[in-house]
């Protein structure tokens, strides 16, 4: 891969398993083949992008006390409570309270059913995990935890999935939860949508907002060389086919600024980037400023979401889809094509080159619609095929939520403007859903990830503790 991939911390499960110890000398053959499935269980989250604290096997609430402690210390982002068989719901209630942390229940019975001629009571309770789900989702409701679970069996592959679908959400959690978000410049004037409580973020999530200055770019930018403007340049002409109206000086431009952007984003150890200023008579701020896309696509393929006009919580959104690795692009409503029945979208200045159709273009402005400053843009046509937007809501009251929507980018004719276009299909007339869209609450800007993946945004908001609504 050409371009090296934001490393992050691994995402952290904890897996408890359990059942109640007052079976076990009862019925001798029980504990072992339900030790055995805790096993295969364990094997099966072993495979998956995580890091796996497996705390091992309860049989009563002293041990549930036991795991929790130890749950607790390991900071997981999600932990999977196993239940095996019956258990008391006392024996989990602590691993739920004290851990801080999201649970997702799972039953999965040893295979698609039992063999009544043959099963006695002890073969029959290895079928009883969905047996205490009632319970504990009751127990959960009166404590105020929020309850969640997946019933199947061992072996089937249609409840593993929902399974993933959790483990997705987790990586989307463990990323926000300890994400460093940059917030460089000021406000777009007048965009008052876009304006954030910097306290909101930590608060929601426990992430950072790290406030820099556009000096903080420029010492940076100033102290590039030569040589590594040339390599820079030479990067680009690898990863973008260059439209012959860029100017050479433009170019160079926006490789000494891409590589001071590298600088900042490690010096501050990013997560991400919103920045926004307007500068002055082609003063070192507002170049700086109109020099900032190509380094900012960049950055945004490297898995470092990078994004103007001071969008903080779209760049989070950006990261959650990065994350769930369905790209995700900034994004906004450009047009409507009431003939093909499409919304036409996508944004000029930085892209995530993970959803291009094509290697992307890039091309030469002598102005940027809005902004003050000249350069160079990338253009492209987002990968055909399925679609979700994802944006982060705020409301009166300052909660977040996540707002999801799905679609088709189809074939069709685009506006060649340096811009990152497509033509979404909602399956419905465009102006209603711009209508329904408008009234979500989402704002002006959002993230188009590649898939249908409105399900995964909707586990993680669960697990995030904010609202989740679908246009």
């Amino acid at each position: 891969m050409i371009l090296e991939q934001k490393q992050r911390r691994k995402t952290r499960i904890g897996l408890v398993a359990g059942g109640l110890g007052t079976y076990w000398p009862q019925f001798p053959h029980l504990l072992p083949q339900l030790q055995e499935s805790a096993r295969y269980v364990s094997e099966r989250f072993a495979e998956m992008d995580a890091t796996v604290v497996d705390v091992g096997f309860i049989s009563d609430a002293q041990e549930g006390a036991a795991a929790a402690s130890r749950l607790r210390e390991a900071d997981c982002d999600l932990i999977v409570l196993f239940l095996t068989t019956y258990l008391t719901s006392s024996m989990i209630l602590p691993i739920a309270q004290r851990s801080n942390t999201p649970v997702l229940v799972i039953d999965l019975q040893p295979t698609e059913r039992m063999d009544h001629a043959t099963f006695d009571t002890g073969a029959w309770l290895a079928y009883c995990g969905q047996c205490p789900v009632p319970e504990v989702g009751n127990l959960f409701r009166r404590a105020g935890i929020p309850f969640r679970s997946v019933t199947g069996w061992l072996r089937q592959e249609a409840a593993w999935q929902r399974i993933s679908r959790w483990i997705q959400a987790a990586h989307i959690r463990a990323a926000l939860r300890h994400a460093r978000h940059g917030l460089m410049g000021h406000l777009y004037p007048g965009m008052l949508d876009v304006s954030t409580d910097l306290t909101l973020l930590p608060a929601t999530f426990g992430s950072h907002v790290e406030v820099l200055e556009f000096d903080d770019l420029r010492t940076r930018v100033q102290a590039v060389t030569p040589a590594e403007i040339a390599d820079r340049m030479d990067l680009a002409r690898k990863i973008f086919t260059l439209d012959e109206s860029v100017d050479d000086d433009d170019f160079a431009w926006g490789a000494q600024v891409s590589v001071g952007l590298d600088r900042l984003a490690d010096d501050f150890a990013l997560d991400s980037l919103a920045y926004y200023h307007r500068g002055l008579d082609g003063e070192m701020h507002e170049r700086l400023g109109a020099g900032m896309i190509l380094g900012a696509s960049l950055l945004t393929a490297r898995g470092i979401p990078t994004t103007g006009e001071y969008e903080l919580r779209t760049t989070v959104a950006q990261l959650a889809t990065q994350v769930a690795g369905a790209g995700g692009s900034f994004c906004e409503i450009q047009a409507l094509n009431f003939t093909d029945g499409v919304v036409e979208m996508g944004h000029d200045g930085p892209a995530h080159l993970a959803v291009s159709s094509k290697q992307p273009l890039l091309r030469g402005l002598g102005v940027y619609h809005g902004k003050r400053g000249w350069g160079v843009s990338v253009e492209f046509d987002v990968r055909h095929g399925p679609v979700t937007l994802l944006g982060l809501g705020q409301d009166r009251d300052g909660s977040l939520s996540f707002i999801a929507g799905e679609g088709t980018v189809v074939d069709g004719p685009l506006l060649a403007i340096g811009n990152t276009t497509s033509r979404v299909d909602f399956g419905r007339d465009p102006g209603e859903w711009v209508d329904d869209w408008s009234a979500s609450g989402v704002g002006h800007h959002w993230s188009l990830s590649v898939g249908h993946r409105a399900a995964d945004y909707r586990a993680a908001a669960s697990l995030l503790g904010i609202d989740f609504r679908q246009v």
